[in-house]
């Protein structure tokens, strides 16, 4: 909760915008790293989270590295100083350009995708007389048990390798000899909040692993991608993660060979508590059997609710009036641009001041300017 100083300075300030916590992000790197007991695990931040420049100073700050999915996001985490050897590159669909960017700034590991993709990628290796990590991204078809739209693990996804082209891969594996196959990768979705899943997850690596290494095939990484998700719905009381549980899970049920390394790609469970969406009332609209407060926030500044109903706690910072029942929604030309329906919040009228929570991640990086809105503003707590 603000303080009224604070609240006053936030009033100010033209609405809407992103208000980042950079202390509660630090607080949850410091959680993140001290739940780490195996110096074999490496955590390379997912900048498609939240590419915001003082975010990723922090993360950098901390030690860790970069998962990137586009060229520019490579050159993005350069220009911020990460060390090029903590870079991994995925993405399902790059592009010649991205992938040269990528063999440049010397990357640590390409996470490929398909069969066409190694040789496209082993034939730019040879032009440029270069041999690039590659780590295998495979479809172990585990039900993630989230929304569909953020589940990349099924065999009938677009993502990663299927079984009956691992074969075709691995008994070819002679003609890429530009590439050298170190690893294999998964990610089986996002805002994963059962931990089970990550256990069906380690038992299929370790079946897979040791399928390998009965065809002499030793790895010297295994990437277990991201997913952990955030308690959005309790969000003040549970801020940050609990990474200690996570990472236990893949300690104690991961047949981890000597010498191997482990790697994690978290995005959202590190960014997302410490940004929230600020914006103000327009107008309250009284239909037949319902009230709407409609607000200068939209679509094009957090497109997640409209794109796959996405759940965030709202709260009005400028009412302490007896609740009422209301529908939320932006004043883009959509009829998706709607927050949340029939919430009960705080009575509310023209100016009052909302929050919108846990948005630190796929909030900011995924506005756009659709209506021509304006880009949307940010700033940081402990600098106002």
């Amino acid at each position: 909760m603000y303080d009224q100083a604070f609240l006053n300075k936030l009033n100010k300030l033209e609405t809407p915008f992103y208000l980042y916590n950079i202390d509660l992000l630090k607080k949850t790197l410091d959680s993140l790293v001290e739940s780490i007991k195996n110096e074999n695990f490496k955590v390379h931040y997912a900048v498609k989270a939240n590419a915001n420049k003082k975010i990723l100073e922090s993360i950098k700050d901390k030690g860790l590295g970069a998962d990137c999915v586009s060229g520019n996001e490579i050159l993005k985490v350069l220009s911020i100083g990460f060390d090029p050897s903590k870079i991994v590159f995925a993405g399902v669909g790059k592009t010649d350009k991205e992938i040269i960017t990528g063999m440049d700034s010397n990357v640590f590991c390409f996470n490929c995708e398909s069969l066409q993709e190694l040789n496209v990628i082993n034939e730019l290796a040879f032009k440029k007389n270069r041999k690039v990590n590659i780590a295998l991204r495979l479809n172990p078809n585990i039900d993630a048990k989230t929304h569909h739209y953020i589940t990349t693990g099924l065999s009938e996804n677009k993502f990663g390798i299927a079984k009956n082209e691992l074969n075709e891969i691995l008994n070819n594996s002679s003609n890429f000899k530009n590439l050298n196959i170190s690893g294999i990768h998964f990610h089986i979705g996002s805002q994963i909040t059962n931990l089970e899943v990550f256990k069906s997850l380690c038992t299929h690596i370790n079946e897979l692993q040791r399928w390998l290494i009965d065809r002499n095939i030793h790895l010297k990484h295994i990437n277990v991608g991201g997913g952990l998700g955030i308690d959005y719905a309790k969000a003040e009381e549970n801020p940050i993660p609990d990474f200690k549980s996570y990472f236990n899970v893949f300690n104690k049920f991961l047949e981890i060979r000597t010498g191997q390394t482990v790697h994690f790609e978290l995005g959202r469970a590190i960014v997302a508590n410490c940004g929230s969406l600020l914006s103000k009332v327009l107008f309250i609209k009284k239909g037949d059997s319902k009230k709407f407060i409609i607000i200068d926030a939209g679509m094009t500044e957090l497109i997640r609710p409209a794109l796959y109903q996405a759940y965030h706690k709202i709260k009005n910072l400028t009412s302490d009036e007896k609740n009422e029942k209301y529908d939320i929604v932006g004043p883009i030309c959509e009829s998706t641009d709607v927050f949340s329906k029939n919430i009960s919040l705080n009575k509310t009228k023209r100016d009052d001041l909302l929050e919108i929570l846990s948005t630190g991640a796929y909030g900011e990086v995924m506005s756009s300017n659709y209506n021509l809105r304006e880009k949307v503003k940010h700033y940081y707590s402990n600098d106002l």
